[in-house]
């Protein structure tokens, strides 16, 4: 079977670019497929993590992103002129590869993948929830204009032969899309190893954005930094920190914060730490989440749409209110002073983390291709 991807790029560390290397990997090493990956703005840059060598890579050169500073009457036109071009050399590419299955991570192709006569069977894959671009935004204005926008997405995503979801509670928020599926992320591998959860380290992994809610945890690190001026919070990840390191320094809590720089060694942070917090405004569903359970690691997270809810259930973790940063501390002093509850969770989070495992999940995603073709 041939699979092709179609992604913006896949130098970024991610999560939509982990989620699909580990996909690309198990077909192309599992499975024996043939895969290809397709990227509009990848400029020659090295991958972020390590595909397969079977996996063959394509970029159309198209390059949206060099437009982001120019003007909107600017942007506009370049933007008309460079869909266009999208278009034509996608599809000359896809004629040529001739695919069995064509799928799309959501981003620049989503409005043109399902137009292209190569004869491939067309997939749509959303990693974040319906409810993130009107979320994201800060704008009543921008709010309501997203609003609109997604609910303008129906009609596109209907035109898709599956549209793949990742947790029950997105898929309820879509409402009446008959093409719609929910297929979680997985997880590679369960790992030999896990955190002793003895470590006064407390781990959160993610690029810093407004999506990620750093600052929020921050604020409620600093409520435990009264109690426990022993601990240390350890973010881990790309972005611009500048905000983050000022408003440590208003908190004066720079002694108990750690910023470091994502990494390809993801393994030993997940060892360093005894608790994981996830302080998200929003997600898909949220692979760090998962590789924490497997690493045994009791789970601290907002219960924000989508993701916490379908992953942490059971005695592995507490889910506490969106944006209560009180209750987040508490949560997690909780969690620092009981140190039998936290073995306790860890032992149960190596339980949960099996209905991730990699061969199931991609079971099912084979289950789907077959029923295409």
């Amino acid at each position: 079977m041939k699979v092709v991807y179609l992604i913006n790029a896949t130098y970024n560390s991610g999560g939509m670019e982990r989620v699909l290397c580990n996909k690309a990997n198990y077909f192309a090493e599992v499975k024996d497929y043939d895969v290809t990956i397709i990227t509009t703005e990848q400029k020659g840059r090295s991958s972020f993590f390590s595909f397969s060598p079977k996996i063959k890579f394509i970029d159309l050169g198209i390059n949206y992103d060099d437009d982001n500073k120019k003007n909107i009457f600017v942007r506009i036109f370049k933007f008309i002129k460079k869909r266009r071009l999208h278009q034509q050399k996608l599809n000359e590419v896809l004629k040529r590869e001739k695919a069995d299955i064509s799928i799309s991570m959501f981003d620049r192709d989503f409005s043109i993948l399902h137009k292209m006569n190569d004869g491939s069977k067309k997939i749509l894959e959303f990693h974040f929830c319906k409810k993130m671009k009107v979320l994201e935004q800060r704008n009543f204005l921008v709010k309501i204009i997203q609003s609109v926008r997604v609910f303008f997405w129906k009609y596109i995503i209907r035109k898709y032969d599956k549209f793949i979801v990742l947790t029950e509670e997105d898929k309820k928020d879509w409402g009446d899309i008959n093409n719609i599926e929910v297929i979680p992320n997985s997880i590679t591998k369960i790992p030999n190893v896990c955190s002793d959860l003895n470590k006064k380290n407390v781990i959160s992994i993610g690029r810093v954005s407004y999506q990620k809610g750093f600052d929020m945890l921050i604020k409620a690190w600093a409520l435990v930094v009264e109690q426990h001026k022993d601990w240390t919070l350890t973010i881990v990840g790309g972005g611009e920190k500048g905000e983050l390191i000022t408003l440590i320094n208003e908190l004066n809590i720079q002694d108990n914060v750690i910023l470091k720089p994502a990494t390809g060694d993801i393994e030993s942070v997940y060892l360093s730490g005894s608790i994981y917090v996830m302080s998200s405004r929003y997600e898909g569903l949220p692979m760090v989440l998962i590789e924490a359970l497997s690493y045994g690691l009791p789970i601290v997270s907002f219960a924000c749409p989508c993701g916490p809810k379908d992953v942490v259930k059971g005695d592995c973790g507490k889910l506490v209110q969106p944006g209560d940063i009180k209750g987040m501390a508490d949560s997690i002093i909780e969690m620092i002073e009981n140190k039998e509850e936290r073995y306790i969770m860890g032992y149960n989070a190596r339980k949960r983390v099996k209905s991730y495992i990699e061969s199931d999940i991609m079971n099912n995603w084979n289950l789907i291709f077959n029923s295409l073709n």
